[in-house]
């Protein structure tokens, strides 16, 4: 009995089953961690009725102002350390300086007083913003209850 010593030629396949087990792993590891990363400050907004803007505007610079009456804004390394009235100054000349058309929004806590946000708002003003607003969200869809006496 003599058994032919074939020679085994080398695989030229990839196995690519194990690629695709870690590939379904790591999206729902990112598909359950992503609704967790929200970053920014949190603010609970008014509610007010108001249009929306127009879709061909430049990104805004938006300035948020929490419940305690500290500012955030969102350029800059630390989006989520608090600034004065200066530091915000500064960042929004260099921003309006290379970028003149730049809106600035204004993200207002309901619960602040109303002194604090105009004030960000004129400091948006004198660093050169064209336009300043504020950012609201649309009222509940509540059915309004009506109340009998």
């Amino acid at each position: 009995m003599r058994r032919s010593h074939a020679r085994r030629r080398p695989m030229s396949e990839i196995n690519v089953v194990p690629y695709i087990d870690v590939m379904l792993v790591l999206l729902v590891i990112f598909m359950v961690t992503a609704p967790l990363i929200t970053q920014g400050v949190k603010v609970n907004l008014p509610q007010a009725q108001a249009a929306p803007l127009p879709g061909d505007s430049a990104e805004p610079v938006v300035i948020h102002v929490d419940q305690f009456g500290d500012l955030y804004v969102d350029i800059g390394a630390d989006k989520n350390l608090p600034v004065d009235d200066a530091a915000l100054l500064k960042r929004l000349r260099i921003v309006l300086q290379y970028q003149p058309g730049t809106p600035v929004m204004v993200r207002g806590d309901s619960r602040v007083d109303y002194g604090r946000v105009i004030r960000a708002m004129v400091v948006a003003q004198a660093a050169g913003a064209p336009e300043v607003g504020l950012i609201t969200e649309p009222p509940s869809q509540q059915p309004a209850q009506r109340r009998t006496q």
